[in-house]
């Protein structure tokens, strides 16, 4: 059995060394390096040879890689790198790095063509001044053959070491045997057809009641089917912490031995943050490469890098915790983390999977969450405030890029008619101006080790995102401009580039992956989450039976009372009557939904008014985490009172309130977005592209947070409760096909 690997990933294990450093960063989009890749190669003779597949082996490992281009008239490989800025302020060990890589293929190449010599070309490309800078090296076949091997004898004991743990996992999954004695009812049925999903190469889109149990019934099948799908890895993707949790308790019972990472964001990692990363400046950036070997064999060596085991490798060896996670997922089996991970334009599993040509099965928690999450990873906006603001305070080597930015800023200010506009075509001009400032940072920060200010560093982030969101706008976006203050000198005003339907970005990730599995209590109707997140046609769905009866939940709807906004001031007393009189008829925990906190406030208020002996407490607008649980410790066995809330916040799903800890709800709202001139724009993209614009911008995701704040009350089959639906329009045949089928409605 051999051991596969990029060039990439072998230059990558045996020749960094020295400092962790970022100053030379970031480096260009990945569209600006196709391009700047095209653009080398264009320049080239006819005969020019590109992407040269080539490959070696040595003792059980195999090498594979892409060559950048050949030129068989001069002889000479070339390894083209794209970036921005001074390349004379290129830290020395990315130099090397290249090198290396420029190395093995000329080696492979070498081997290929039965080639005595060749001459090695690194080719620098500024993507901003289009200029190329050659440094040329000649090799004979021999000493290549030498570094070649010297690099692959630098990896074999570890490739060993992974090829006699692949075969230990393997086995162990083989045998692995469901953690508890039975399976709940609906869980099978779930697992069965994650297994079946995994093993024919499909995505599946599984709606599955609350409770259920779909943590389990998710990870185990496919981590079955690895040895079978000789899949390299499992990425379970959550939308929130406490998904991650279940996760990771879940892979706790299995009795497999599996390499478990817990991938979190570099500011819930970072050990000194307010030092910049690079050795000069954080000790644990400080020979990071060279303290790495050790800090890796023993991280391999931990079956649960979560928060806590990893920060303690990390700290022992004095290497970066966020850095080493970031290393440690190439050798995990299984990678609990969030969905940005994998989904994100810069996703760290998702090109780690493209470039090691990795086979991986994608679980994706809470799948309701993704489109609202992808739209956000795929939008940026930039507030012209923030950046007229930086121009009292920035370096004397960015005032003028600043300047310039403003001038077109307030250019495009001028322009426009009213407070909110929605532009066909972006601004080249101020476009250009925003590239010439990320430039600008970009220099100044090669030269100052101390980094930068927090607010010139957000601002320059803001403008890198949206540079490369800009490089791809198309019908998937919005442009929009909204002004932020009165006419005048001063005006200025926010630029948003707006992800409508994140399907263009998500279907690549999902072509990636062998089996995608989306669960969710939520997904229906199926059709509208295929057609926003671009699932393949041949998706496979599957609503589980539910293991509840309707006997177990009383759902009502209170035709009376409409809770529309023309119609709120009425609906106050009607409401806070039906709370009470439930109360009174079954004492017990309760929560309450609203549209909103001064719906919240006013029903509240009536309800303390006319019934003062019902108990309540409410969720307040910014609640910490402290002042979330404790509003969560007042849903006590044998407590009584309702708790009041919004619908779609922090207790409208992803809470556990079991038993007699809440035993009904009430959602006094259909959950709509707002109309507003955004969402506006959006039921008209949709509209035009799905034929069904309301629905998918209005009813679907109202329903769904109605949905999954009812799911709140029955959570085991020993539960009982009652929900009471607060509007007529829960009476309509359109909103009732959207209720869960199991839901018998009064």
């Amino acid at each position: 059995m051999s051991y596969r690997l990029s060039v990439r990933a072998l230059c990558e294990f045996t020749a960094k060394a020295g400092d962790l450093d970022l100053r030379f960063t970031p480096s260009p989009t990945a569209i600006e390096g196709i391009a700047g890749h095209q653009t080398v190669t264009r320049r080239r003779s006819p005969g020019y040879e590109r992407e040269l597949p080539l490959e070696g082996s040595c003792g059980s490992l195999l090498v594979r890689g892409r060559a950048d281009g050949y030129d068989p008239a001069a002889n000479r490989l070339e390894e083209i790198k794209t970036h921005r800025g001074e390349l004379s302020r290129q830290p020395a060990n990315h130099r090397a790095l290249h090198w290396a890589q420029a190395k093995v293929y000329g080696w492979l190449l070498c081997q290929a063509r039965g080639l005595a010599r060749i001459e090695l070309a690194l080719v620098y490309f500024d993507v901003s001044s289009q200029r190329e800078t050659l440094l040329l090296e000649q090799h004979d076949a021999e000493t290549l053959r030498q570094f070649f091997e010297r690099c692959c004898q630098g990896f074999l004991a570890w490739a060993e070491e992974e090829l006699a743990h692949r075969r230990r996992r393997d086995a162990g999954l083989d045998a692995l045997a469901f953690p508890y004695s039975s399976f709940r009812e609906g869980q099978r049925q779930l697992a069965e057809a994650v297994y079946k999903a995994t093993c024919t190469g499909t995505h599946l889109l599984a709606q599955a009641p609350t409770g259920l149990g779909k943590t389990l019934a998710t990870l185990f099948p496919q981590l079955k089917a690895m040895p079978a799908q000789a899949l390299d890895k499992v990425f379970f993707l959550t939308a929130k912490g406490p998904g991650r949790q279940l996760a990771l308790d879940a892979l706790a019972t299995m009795d497999a031995p599996l390499r478990v990472l817990e991938l979190l964001a570099r500011d819930k990692r970072c050990e000194h943050p307010d030092k910049a990363c690079h050795g000069e400046a954080c000790p644990l950036a400080r020979g990071f490469y060279d303290r790495l070997p050790a800090a890796r064999a023993q991280a391999a060596g931990v079956a649960l890098l979560d928060r806590e085991g990893l920060r303690a490798v990390a700290l022992h060896h004095q290497v970066c915790p966020y850095y080493l996670a970031q290393e440690m997922a190439r050798w995990a089996d299984v990678v609990v983390a969030d969905y940005n991970y994998y989904f994100d334009q810069s996703a760290l599993l998702h090109g780690l999977t493209q470039a090691n040509g990795w086979r991986v099965g994608v679980l994706v928690d809470e799948a309701h969450n993704l489109l609202e999450r992808a739209r956000g990873m795929y939008s940026a906006a930039l507030d012209q405030r923030a950046f007229a603001d930086l121009r009292r305070t920035a370096p004397a080597p960015l005032k003028k890029a600043l300047d310039k930015l403003q001038r077109q800023w307030n250019r495009l200010n001028r322009e426009q008619a009213g407070d909110y506009q929605v532009d066909p075509a972006l601004p080249d001009a101020l476009l250009l101006a925003l590239q010439q400032f990320v430039t600008a940072v970009g220099d100044y920060l090669n030269e100052q080790p101390a980094g930068l200010s927090p607010g010139l560093q957000a601002a320059w982030f803001d403008a890198l995102a949206f540079i490369r969101l800009a490089e791809s706008f198309a019908e998937h976006s919005l442009f929009e401009r909204t002004l932020l203050s009165a006419p005048g000198a001063s005006r200025r005003s926010r630029l948003c580039l707006r992800n409508l339907l994140p399907a263009p970005f998500l279907a690549s990730r999902f072509a990636q992956a062998r089996a995608c599995v989306l669960f969710s209590a939520t997904l229906t109707p199926q059709r509208y989450h295929a057609d926003t997140l671009g699932l393949p046609g041949n998706h496979v769905w599957l609503e589980v039976t539910s293991p509840f009866r309707a006997a177990q939940l009383q759902v009502r709807i209170a035709r009376h009372v409409s809770t529309r906004y023309a119609d709120r001031q009425a609906s106050l007393a009607p409401i806070a009557d039906l709370l009470a009189e439930q109360f009174a008829q079954r004492p017990g925990n309760y929560l309450a939904f609203f549209s909103s906190f001064d719906y919240l406030e006013q029903v509240a208020a009536r309800l303390a008014a006319a019934h003062p002996a019902v108990p309540c407490w409410k969720q307040t607008r910014g609640m910490d985490e402290a002042a979330r649980q404790v509003f969560l410790a007042r849903f006590a066995p044998g407590g009584r009172g309702i708790g009041f809330a919004v619908l779609g916040g922090a207790f409208g799903e992803g809470i556990d309130l079991p038993g007699e800890r809440l035993i009904g709800a009430f959602v006094a709202t259909l959950g709509l977005p707002q109309v507003n001139p955004t969402n506006e724009h959006i039921r008209t993209r949709l509209q035009a592209l799905f034929g069904a614009g309301y629905d998918y911008t209005y009813l679907y995701p109202g329903m769904q947070k109605v949905v999954q704040a009812a799911g709140r009350v029955i959570r085991t089959p020993e539960d009982s409760g009652v929900l009471h639906l607060i509007d007529d329009r829960f009476a309509e045949s359109r909103v009732r096909r959207l209720l869960p089928s199991w839901w018998q409605v009064d």
